[in-house]
């Protein structure tokens, strides 16, 4: 008997490129690279990265400056909306209380009914 099974050809993957961009939260926008040479950083700012990063109070106080930054951002909303989205989520729970009680109800009754 003659193995009738036949593979599918690979794809060939390595045509296309990706470009990866890491950005962090101290960024304001993110920046893509178009250039295939990677940039080199003179000594100085290597150093001064490093010591940046290696200091925890600078890492703390640049994580709740950005959590201020960000908080200043939030549109708040007014009493009216506040009291109306409350009411909503009393609303739904309050369905979903009775639903699950009423479901609680009717599998107990079919389970007496099966096992007598």
């Amino acid at each position: 008997m003659a193995n009738k099974s036949k593979k599918a050809p690979a794809k060939d993957t390595s045509s296309s490129k990706t470009t990866i961009t890491r950005i962090k939260a101290s960024d304001l926008s993110p920046v893509v690279s178009t250039d295939k040479k990677p940039t080199t950083k003179t000594r100085s700012t290597q150093k001064a990265d490093k010591e940046t990063s290696r200091n925890i109070f600078v890492a703390i106080a640049g994580y709740f400056k950005g959590a201020w930054y960000e908080l200043r951002q939030v549109r708040w909303p007014n009493r009216r909306a506040t009291w109306s989205l409350t009411a909503a989520v009393l609303i739904f729970t309050g369905f979903f209380v009775l639903l699950v009680v009423l479901l609680d109800i009717l599998f107990k009754y079919l389970f007496e009914l099966i096992l007598g």
